[in-house]
């Protein structure tokens, strides 16, 4: 099978195209025939490493961890799927040499998740990382929902940071099919569009307006729930907006990695900051997200493409380099990998 490895850190160069044997899988894993791959910005970081040319946690690995296709084989001990199933993976790659960006790939049944034949690959392979971060982060508010359904949220106002990225047009999606009322920072006119195509109620553009004035004036009280990206940057605009008992959600260090925060002034609002990372977050969220998300995709919630907000950049497996130095490159939308032909 035709595989994209590295066996050091570095540059987008450190990945080769190579053949290797079609993994057999073991007691409780899935083998399965990837369709779409999907590279996200911590597949590139995990290449780069904190140092080029530092040796990898495996003797060769095949990055990505997302990605969508049909199951091709089960080991022992797996029940509920067959060869011939839909699937989407998660978490491929995570503390295991292979993820997505080859023909086969081998991983546990608890990170393969049913596809409905109503959702194409290409929706599979763009949740994962994007849209169980996004769950995670509309789960964590004081007093629940653990769980997002419809009606779940309802009564909610999120402001999602960055609406027009891959998890913000996933928070925002969520947060819409939940029942919350949602509020959306973007940087241009064309980022306005998509996070208004992904269905937030409400688009406000913090380089041309006051956007803390702009949120109060749609919520007088206040944001309940914040979905955040840039935690630094955004620390005062969220203290300005967030309501008494309110969430911020933070999945991300875009703008730098400290913040300042008023403590007297989150003291008083009895504000929870939850910090969280998906490659450890444990079990129990991850399968609780897999779940909701499923629902969502049943109801038709969780579209992707321009028309709905999340623009689609496409490359064949033996460019899975320019792939990563798109992500790198904050290529607006979902950068996506064409691995193989979708079956007949």
């Amino acid at each position: 099978m035709r595989a994209i490895a590295y066996a050091q850190t570095g540059a987008s160069s450190v990945l080769r195209l190579v053949e290797r044997d079609v993994p057999e899988p073991a007691a409780g894993e899935v083998r399965v025939r990837i369709v779409v791959s999907g590279v996200n910005p911590t597949d590139w970081k995990a290449r780069a490493g904190a140092q080029p040319g530092r040796p990898t946690p495996f003797d060769e690995v095949v990055p990505n961890q997302d990605g969508s296709g049909v199951v091709d084989a089960v080991g022992d001990g797996v029940d509920g799927f067959a060869p011939g199933d839909r699937v989407w993976v998660f978490l491929a790659a995570h503390e295991r040499p292979t993820g997505t960006a080859q023909e086969f790939t081998v991983l546990p049944a608890s990170r393969v998740v049913h596809l409905p034949d109503s959702a194409s690959f290409e929706l599979g392979a763009s949740l994962g990382v994007p849209a169980m971060t996004a769950h995670r982060a509309l789960t964590v508010h004081e007093g629940g929902p653990q769980r997002l359904a419809p009606g779940a949220l309802d009564g909610r106002t999120v402001l999602v940071a960055g609406g027009a990225g891959a998890v913000g047009h996933a928070a925002i999606q969520l947060a819409r099919w939940a029942g919350a009322r949602v509020i959306t920072t973007i940087s241009s006119p064309e980022k306005a569009a998509l996070a208004t195509a992904a269905g937030a109620h409400h688009v406000v553009n913090y380089r041309t307006e006051d956007a803390a004035s702009a949120i109060r004036a749609i919520a007088p009280d206040g944001v309940d729930q914040v979905v955040e990206v840039s935690p630094a940057r955004n620390a005062e605009l969220n203290s300005r907006v967030i309501a008494n008992h309110g969430s911020i959600a933070v999945y991300a260090t875009d703008g730098g990695g400290e913040m300042s925060l008023d403590v007297r002034h989150h003291f008083a609002l009895n504000v929870r900051i939850q910090f969280l990372l998906l490659y450890t977050v444990g079990a129990e969220p991850l399968a609780a997200a897999a779940a909701d998300i499923g629902r969502a995709l049943d109801d038709g919630a969780l579209p992707v493409g321009e028309n709905a907000g999340l623009p689609l950049t496409r490359f064949p497996l033996e460019q899975t380099a320019e792939a990563h130095d798109a992500v790198e490159a904050a290529t607006v939308g979902k950068v996506l990998i064409d691995v193989a032909p979708e079956p007949a």
